[in-house]
């Protein structure tokens, strides 16, 4: 593991854009520290036989047939609603 120092902190915000002043430089060197102990951790396992996952979920074609079913007619379409007029929905003033 690389050690973490104020260089590879300032090289990190270089990076990201950010502009750290010194207290936040103090504050955040052993955050970062910490951050990289959790993740050499990894380094630790043997993912040999594991396969690549670039998805966290199976990607699938969800797409059905397109089938001609029985459809609403327009009167039964708009039974329901008080809001129509000339066999259309009607929908509140715009101006």
């Amino acid at each position: 593991m690389a050690d973490v120092d104020k260089r590879l902190l300032l090289k990190v915000a270089r990076n990201a854009r950010l502009n750290l002043a010194q207290d936040e430089i103090r504050e955040f060197l052993p955050q970062l520290e910490e951050i990289l102990e959790a993740f050499s951790k990894l380094d630790e396992l043997d993912a040999s036989k594991e396969k690549p996952s670039f998805q966290p979920i199976p990607l699938k074609n969800v797409m059905r047939k397109d089938e001609e079913e029985k459809c609403l007619t327009q009167e039964e379409a708009l039974k329901n609603t008080k809001n129509k007029k000339g066999g259309y929905f009607m929908g509140p003033r715009v101006m």
